[in-house]
């Protein structure tokens, strides 16, 4: 099983994106969902992450205020919004699924492919 995440690409800063995370299957689509990105060089790092029913919400420091993640379970779906975004922010921005805790990397069941953002100062 593999999500599908796309929406990625080229903007200058302060820019928005939005990226979007589909789940295929009942099952993996009622799971905890997180955003991950990864920089060349860098770890993996969290981002933001949603529980099944979308009503808790957690963000990491760095995108806190500037990231937004919803999930709409009807279409399968996690989205990750970001405004105000900035040169740091270009990374490989990944989106998983677990059962045991979205700030917990090792501990994701399943992982999308990736998609590229890629912020110009």
């Amino acid at each position: 099983v593999q999500l599908q995440a796309f929406g990625g690409g080229l903007v200058q800063a302060g820019g928005f994106l939005r990226l979007s995370c589909v789940a295929p299957g009942r099952i993996v689509s009622s799971y905890d969902k997180g955003w991950f990105r990864q920089a060349p060089g860098k770890e993996r790092e969290f981002v933001g992450g949603i529980n099944r029913s979308g009503v808790r919400k957690y963000y990491s420091d760095s995108v806190k205020g500037r990231f937004t993640i919803r999930r709409d379970n009807a279409q399968n779906t996690v989205y990750l919004e970001m405004n105000n975004l900035k040169p740091e922010d270009t990374a490989v921005y990944h989106c998983g699924a677990t059962l045991a805790g979205v700030l917990y990397r090792d501990r994701y069941a399943y992982w999308g492919q990736g998609t590229q953002v890629t912020v110009s100062s």
